[in-house]
């Protein structure tokens, strides 16, 4: 006789849970609302700029009474009168003497304070370093009445020097803000091993720490000179003297100026003119702002 063994039955798995969780939308979808809101703000900020640009190609006629339609004609003119006759070029080299003296100033002594502080430890750091993160907050409107009369009295109102100074201490607080961070993230081996080598402190700072915190400098240096190219309140109080206006100044009174006389063209050549380095400034150095904020965030 054949005895025939049969196979264990399995017992059947239970079935799975039921997922009662509702399905995630596709992140396509969840970031749409994202997207359109960074889209619709690109088109109010973008909408302007490129409307004054078209507008100084133009005739005054075609800016009144086709102001959204491209120029029959382009007008470049208008430009040349501007820059001439209005008197922008010469308030372009003023803002270039003072931005620029005032950004060198600025990024030098911000850069040393920042990497002492940061490097330092000594009595009153974090109260002098906390000093200079307050004096971001502070209002400027509240300080032009005592900063017009020390100006005054140092005899430096309405000069290149007077602006320099004020626009450098503006400055300062915010690139010390920003620089002390990124001075902290750095290695100390490398400053270390220059001391080993008879370095002084000075020439560790400039030509071991500064190359190093290249990155930094450079945004920083980019966002100071786009506050500091559209400053207009502190000119305004501090440089009465027509001749030595910046740009801001210039272009408001080139707006009163130019709208009496209804040379609506020549004033939106200025507009742009005044707008141009910025814009260069910003393409140009784009990938050094993304790249001197990112290594910041990430160190």
């Amino acid at each position: 006789m054949t005895l025939s063994v049969s196979p264990p039955r399995s017992s059947p798995s239970p079935p799975a849970p039921a997922d009662d969780r509702p399905a995630r939308a596709p992140r396509s979808v969840r970031t749409l609302p994202v997207h359109v809101a960074m889209l619709a703000w690109s088109v109010v900020t973008a909408l302007p700029l490129l409307w004054a640009v078209v507008s100084s190609f133009k005739t005054d006629d075609e800016i009144l009474n086709h102001p959204w339609s491209l120029p029959s004609t382009p007008q470049p003119g208008n430009w040349a009168r501007a820059w001439t006759e209005a008197s922008i070029g010469r308030y372009f080299f003023n803002s270039l003497v003072v931005v620029g003296g005032a950004l060198a100033l600025t990024m030098l002594l911000g850069s040393l304070v920042a990497y002492a502080l940061a490097r330092y430890e000594f009595r009153g750091n974090r109260i002098i370093y906390y000093t200079f993160v307050a004096a971001m907050f502070f209002p400027v409107f509240l300080a032009l009445v005592p900063l017009f009369f020390v100006v005054q009295q140092l005899g430096l109102l309405g000069t290149y020097q007077g602006l320099i100074l004020v626009y450098a201490a503006y400055a300062v607080p915010f690139t010390v803000f920003f620089l002390h961070a990124f001075f902290r993230s750095l290695p100390a081996e490398v400053a270390e091993a220059a001391f080993l080598d008879g370095c002084s402190h000075g020439a560790v700072f400039f030509r071991v720490m500064l190359p190093m915190a290249r990155p930094g400098l450079v945004a920083v240096g980019i966002f100071n000179f786009l506050g500091l190219w559209n400053q207009y309140l502190l000119p305004l109080v501090l440089n009465p003297d027509p001749d030595r206006y910046v740009l801001a100044q210039g272009l408001a009174a080139l707006s009163v100026s130019q709208g009496y006389r209804s040379d609506w063209s020549g004033l939106f050549a200025g507009l742009t003119i005044a707008m141009l380095p910025v814009l260069i400034a910003y393409v140009a150095f784009q990938r050094h702002i993304r790249a001197g904020m990112t290594a910041g965030a990430v160190k």
